[in-house]
């Protein structure tokens, strides 16, 4: 099975991802991690890829590809597949269906984790995690049982990402709106769009992703 997990940064794609990896034996592909792993071990792809993030230029959508490809090869074909971060434009949903036809697989369901935007941006404001054990807490919906102590390790300091501001919250949708969202349509043709609201709670998301994927 093949999957792409759509949905603006903040949706909860990653968490639903890793929900999804165990259940059903899938591996989730970020392209970023993808991209950081290849340029690491020093691949053919990779190389190409540092020498453009070294000039300071976007990594193309063939290097990209590539990336993707050479993963699929490890994996083989009989692990299923999630789709995190890419296709984000037309050219790259195309790019897609051949990497994929290539080595005999077909993408069955594309889905998107739907949000509210001023949902959104009160949740990942909201948000901060311990400095040790990295556990995640929020100002109002999930605060530590004693105010200013982690509940796992009993730390006293926390953080903040610094991205996590309303200005970039709302600007990423924008982006997601004018870039990603596009390519739904390529994907509603063929009748494999499916769309969950991101907006509810962890346990009830990975509910409704297991009935559109069961």
């Amino acid at each position: 099975m093949n999957i792409i997990l759509l949905g603006p940064p903040g949706a909860g794609k990653g968490t639903q991802a890793g929900l999804l990896e165990d259940k059903f034996d899938m591996a989730q592909l970020s392209t970023g991690d993808m991209l950081r792993a290849a340029v690491k071990a020093q691949t053919e792809v990779g190389k190409k890829a540092k020498a453009v993030m070294d000039a300071g230029e976007l990594v193309s959508d063939e290097i990209v590809s590539g990336i993707i490809g050479d993963r699929l090869d490890e994996l083989g074909p009989n692990k299923g597949i999630i789709f995190d971060g890419y296709p984000r434009t037309a050219a790259q949903a195309h790019s897609l269906d051949e990497i994929l036809s290539k080595r005999g697989r077909t993408l069955n369901h594309v889905i998107e984790l739907s949000v509210d935007e001023d949902a959104l941006v009160d949740r990942i404001t909201g948000r901060y995690a311990c400095t040790s054990c990295n556990e995640g807490y929020h100002d109002r919906h999930k605060k530590p049982s004693k105010e200013g102590v982690c509940d796992i390790c009993g730390n006293s300091a926390f953080k903040r990402r610094p991205d996590d501001n309303e200005e970039t919250v709302r600007t990423r949708m924008e982006e997601y709106r004018g870039k990603t969202a596009p390519i739904l349509p390529i994907y509603e043709d063929r009748n494999i769009v499916s769309r969950v609201d991101g907006m509810g709670d962890i346990n009830e998301v990975a509910d409704a992703l297991n009935a559109i994927l069961s």
